[in-house]
């Protein structure tokens, strides 16, 4: 059996019972319920060839299910699914249907750090500006304004669908965001998006406002074709076309926008805890990954700022020739590519 095959039609007792706990007690989403049961399904799936039953299990188990699917699957993924695991054991232990937990003596897979994909600035505003600002059309207007607060404003897309009308403050150039664990905070916009919020809510949103589903949309500030607020999914199904109109190479998340907000802040010199607070975050160590991708100019800013390294450059200690006293970033060469390991 291949390790992405799918589980059997008929369910196990105990995954029906799982997913009826997710679907009452847990009001998880149809989403979340089809991942857990596709996850599940697999390792029931997985047991059967072993000829073991699914209570009790063990950690051996586990472990084997988990390198099996290792060859289909990256970190991110074993990781849900050893948690999809937890949290089915967890249920049937609580039920008395289980002795123990199993899962819960397997270490989670370690995931790779990445450094967070950004655009160049002159790549970001090509974008942005791609839905032409002198269109009248309804959902262009509407895709310029959210295009201009997602970057203006560095805003998660779950954050930007979810704002309403009495959100905004378009002539303080502010607007107030409830994040990740319900903390809200306050966050400005520059012209460009005051502009095109402007735009859109007087010439587009109306024109929105009175399809059929308006009366479900309250006072969402966004709206799709049809009335309705929008959703983060259909934000992401509109940035897709606007990134092939606009002729980028590559594919665009909303997310990315987010990452490129943060970026280009620091990149043009604004302060690491301001940025932490622009972007909702509780730890600044979530931010400062975003230093990364700007090394050059910290080392400027070492360079003109700390005693020992205007010492350094004023007597040429350490300074190669002609690189006035700062060389490639660490494990780089001089001409930008990897260094020797």
């Amino acid at each position: 059996m291949t390790p992405d095959a799918a589980a059997p039609t008929e369910l196990p007792e105990e995954l029906r019972r799982f997913d009826a706990y997710l679907a009452s007690e847990k009001r998880a989403s149809p989403h979340t319920r089809k991942a857990y049961q596709v996850d599940l399904a697999q390792y029931a799936a997985y047991l059967a060839d072993q000829g073991q039953p699914l209570v009790p299990s063990s950690p051996a188990l586990v472990r084997g299910f988990l390198a099996r699917q290792a060859g289909a699957a990256g970190a991110v993924s074993l990781g849900r699914k050893l948690s999809a695991l937890r949290s089915l054991y967890r249920f049937l232990v609580r039920e008395g249907l289980a002795p123990g937990n199993p899962a819960r003596a397997v270490a989670s897979p370690k995931r790779p750090k990445r450094l967070p994909e950004v655009l160049p600035e002159e790549e970001v505003a090509a974008l942005v500006e791609t839905p032409d600002a002198d269109t009248e059309a309804p959902l262009a207007l509407r895709d310029r304004a959210f295009l201009e607060l997602l970057y203006g404003s560095g805003l998660r897309v779950s954050e930007l669908t979810g704002l309403d009308l009495e959100d905004l403050d378009l002539a303080g150039g502010l607007v107030r965001v409830l994040g990740k664990r319900n903390k809200e905070r306050i966050v400005p916009f520059g012209a460009p998006a005051a502009e095109a919020l402007r735009r859109y809510l007087d010439g587009a949103r109306p024109v929105l406002a009175a399809g059929p589903d308006h009366a479900r949309a309250g006072e969402a500030l966004f709206l799709n074709f049809r009335g309705g607020r929008l959703t983060s999914r259909s934000v992401a199904r509109r940035l897709d076309g606007w990134v092939l109109a606009s002729g980028l190479p590559r594919h665009v998340h909303p997310h990315v926008l987010r990452h490129c907000f943060a970026t280009h802040l620091l990149g043009n010199g604004a302060d690491l805890r301001g940025i932490q607070e622009l972007l909702g975050h509780a730890s600044l160590s979530t931010t400062q990954r975003y230093t990364h991708l700007d090394w050059k100019r910290l080392a400027a800013v070492y360079d003109a700022a700390h005693p020992r390294a205007r010492a350094g450059a004023a007597g040429g200690a350490g300074a190669g020739p002609g690189d006035g006293g700062r060389g490639a970033a660490p494990g780089r060469s001089a001409r930008g590519g990897r260094g020797a390991r």
